[in-house]
């Protein structure tokens, strides 16, 4: 390790590091689950915190899988026995890893002790990973360890690809943000085409569908847009609907016109700051396909673009 440093212009640091050869197979994590799959799921959260427990059975909701909460491992354990001599277990667990009296990883080890409740996949959320944490899930069972604040699309990812690796053979890696960003299908990468004026919105709305590991290329107006659209091929569409030179409207009917005569239909979603009554309905009359208002919200965001990754996902009948 050495350093270069100069005054006045600052300080290059350097290092060498020597590091082995890895095995070159490639580590498998588990496929996605089709959507259909999380239906009926019965899932157990557990969290001290109410918020907590509120948002991510808000989530499990939508996605119609059974959720049932409570705020602590002894409750938990009496849910997973009451569940199991009733004749239908959990099959997934959600759970903190800061909690009282009895934590994560305890509460994980107690479970993994009791062979009748031990077939529930266990998932662990934490607010701060610390060192060591991955060897401890591993022996406790943790199929995978996720980040707080969790995004919806990270959660489901996760949850789908535990799931679908009920179907393939041999045990997985422990599930990580890290790792599902380095293993995502490319069926669930939208390519979005983002029109908007404002460059701070620009910016915003760029880093939001990055973040979920989408594509984005940026129109500045409605004309950009109809030549971004004849240049590429585009899963979605963004359309601000104030723009100077072509706004949302105009762009979007000029989109319905070249459709006209064709089987294409290109989804477009109008985004606008005036979420005043009526919006909705104006948007929809002129050829747009949904409505997002601005600021744009997370969980409204990830609603959406899952349920294009969806329809990507689903196979048409004409394919069947």
């Amino acid at each position: 390790m050495w350093l270069e440093s100069e005054v006045g212009k600052g300080t290059q640091f350097h290092f060498t590091v020597r590091l082995g050869v890895v095995d070159p197979k490639t580590i498998e994590i588990g496929a996605i689950a089709p959507p259909e799959i999380l239906r009926g799921v019965k899932v157990l959260v557990v969290d001290d915190n109410r918020t907590n427990r509120r948002i991510l059975e808000g989530m499990l909701k939508r996605w119609e899988m059974k959720s049932t909460s409570v705020e602590g491992g002894e409750e938990a354990l009496r849910e997973l026995s009451a569940a199991r001599d009733a004749g239908e277990p959990y099959a997934l667990i959600l759970l903190d890893m800061h909690m009282p009296k009895m934590d994560g990883f305890e509460l994980s080890e107690r479970i993994r002790q009791r062979p009748e409740l031990s077939t529930a996949i266990i998932m662990m959320l934490t607010s701060a990973g610390h060192r060591g944490d991955a060897e401890r899930c591993k022996k406790v069972g943790i199929s995978a360890y996720l980040l707080k604040p969790i995004r919806q699309s990270e959660l489901r990812e996760a949850i789908a690809r535990l799931l679908g690796a009920k179907e393939t053979k041999g045990a997985i890696p422990l599930i990580t943000r890290y790792s599902l960003y380095d293993a995502r299908d490319p069926e669930t990468v939208l390519s979005v085409l983002l029109a908007e004026d404002n460059l701070v919105n620009q910016r915003l709305a760029t880093r939001m569908l990055e973040k979920r590991g989408h594509r984005v290329v940026v129109a500045a107006n409605g004309r950009e847009a109809l030549e971004a659209l004849a240049k590429g091929s585009f899963d979605l569409v963004l359309m601000d609907v104030q723009m100077p030179e072509m706004d949302g409207f105009e762009a979007t009917a000029a989109i319905r016109e070249r459709e006209n005569g064709t089987d294409t239909h290109m989804p477009v979603i109008a985004l606008t700051a005036h979420a005043m009554k009526g919006d909705r309905e104006k948007c929809l009359a002129g050829g747009m396909d949904g409505y997002l208002a601005k600021p744009i919200r997370p969980r409204e965001l990830d609603d959406l673009l899952e349920s294009y990754v969806a329809r990507r996902m689903t196979p048409s009948p004409a394919s069947i």
